[in-house]
């Protein structure tokens, strides 16, 4: 703009001044000053003063607005990098600070250890240093003395043998190393001669080791000595739980015989029976008046017999009826007792048990469980009486013949 008001000036003074140019002048000079100031500041520039006054605030009020963007932005990016530096800090710390309670940990482990070692050379307990030696040089290979000590050990070792203790050997049965054949010829033998136990132990002892050899023979020989074993064992043994669980093994393999069934419910029978004893005579009185006609000398561990504990439950369900004034229920105790055996002692408890009943013969009876049918007369031996009593006992009447394969009076007397 300086330029172009030098280069006005310049024409102002090139043109001549002529005399149409003077009389112009002449001619003007009346016109107001005013429009000549105007075309000055038209033709002059702009000063400085006055430009910053104009439009110095609005371009300062932009920048001022782009300032405070970037001066945020800046100072989130301080920040993030503060963030980032101190998580990393804290990231490494707590690793120095990790490994160095390790560290603290390893080399106080190594060291007990390696106390324990010199320990047991010392006591010249080499194999025990040898162990603990290496452990040390596991967790820290370089322990100082360490290596030189296992070296030492190991010579020694060398050298002198170490004592150690042998652990206490376990007892193992001896296994069977016999043959097949001889296993299978040795049972059967056993079968022939009724050692049933030897016999179920070597067909248990050919199945374990050969499960296909002669398999449907072997399963009917087991089937045949589980049988067996049961029923002697309920006979003869007075093992009635132990016989009934035979009888129930022997049944995986086929079903029972009609004898083998009899021996197992007479066994049932007794234990249901023996289960009531003292605490409910009716119930007592039902199961064994069921088993004494069919197994009067069927017994338990206690020794006595099936017809034995019948007698005694009725007494003693007499007894208990008496005791709670039910005598005509009392009555037929003591009647049926007194038919089966004649008992000096009791006969007095049982007349007057009768004169009451006569006495106050409009007595209601009370309900009391059936029995399962009284035998006519028992086909057994006397039971052991108490002091005072008969011994003499009745004659037996004839006992209906049950329709049952074996009795275990005949088969076992």
């Amino acid at each position: 703009m300086v330029t172009m008001q030098s280069e006005t000036l310049d024409d102002n003074q090139t043109q001549p001044e002529t005399p149409d140019s003077v009389s112009g002048e002449e001619s003007t000079t009346g016109v107001p000053e005013a429009a000549g100031e105007s075309e000055t500041l038209a033709t002059q520039p702009i000063a400085p003063s006055e430009i910053s006054e104009e439009t110095l605030p609005e371009e300062k009020h932009k920048r001022s607005g782009w300032s405070w963007v970037l001066w945020s932005i800046l100072g989130i990016l301080i920040l993030a990098l503060i963030a980032a530096g101190s998580a990393y800090g804290g990231y490494v710390s707590a690793r120095q600070e990790r490994a160095n309670v390790y560290s603290t940990r390893v080399s106080g482990e190594a060291q007990a250890q390696y106390d324990l070692a010199i320990q047991a050379i010392a006591s010249k307990n080499f194999d025990l240093a040898r162990q603990r030696l290496e452990y040390v040089i596991t967790i820290s290979p370089d322990y100082p003395g360490a290596a030189e000590k296992l070296t030492e050990v190991l010579l020694e070792q060398r050298i002198t043998a170490t004592p150690t203790t042998a652990p206490t050997p376990t007892l193992t049965p001896t296994p069977d190393m016999r043959g097949r054949d001889e296993l299978y010829t040795q049972a059967q033998s056993m079968m022939a001669s009724g050692d049933w136990e030897g016999a179920i132990n070597a067909l248990l002892s050919l199945r374990q080791k050969y499960p296909e050899y002669m398999a449907i023979d072997v399963d009917g020989m087991l089937y045949v000595a589980l049988r067996n074993r049961g029923i002697d064992k309920i006979a003869k043994n007075a093992d009635l739980e132990g016989g009934t669980y035979d009888l129930t093994l022997a049944e995986r393999f086929g079903p029972l015989d009609a004898e083998a069934k009899n021996w197992r419910d007479w066994a049932e029978l007794y234990i249901r029976g023996a289960s009531f004893w003292d605490v409910d005579w009716a119930q007592a009185v039902y199961f064994f008046s069921q088993l004494a006609p069919s197994a009067p000398n069927l017994r338990d561990a206690s020794g006595w017999t099936a017809s034995e504990r019948y007698l005694k439950a009725l007494l003693g369900y007499g007894d208990w009826l008496s005791a709670n004034g039910q005598w005509c229920s009392a009555k037929d105790q003591y009647e049926l007792y007194l038919t089966l055996i004649a008992d000096s002692q009791v006969q007095p408890t049982a007349e007057f048990v009768f004169e009451k009943c006569d006495d106050e013969g409009n007595q209601e009876p009370t309900e009391t469980p059936t029995p399962g049918g009284a035998p006519e007369a028992l086909a057994t031996d006397t039971p052991e009486p108490t002091s005072g009593a008969s011994t003499s006992t009745p004659q037996p009447t004839e006992t209906p013949t049950p329709t049952r394969t074996a009795t275990p009076a005949t088969a076992y007397p």
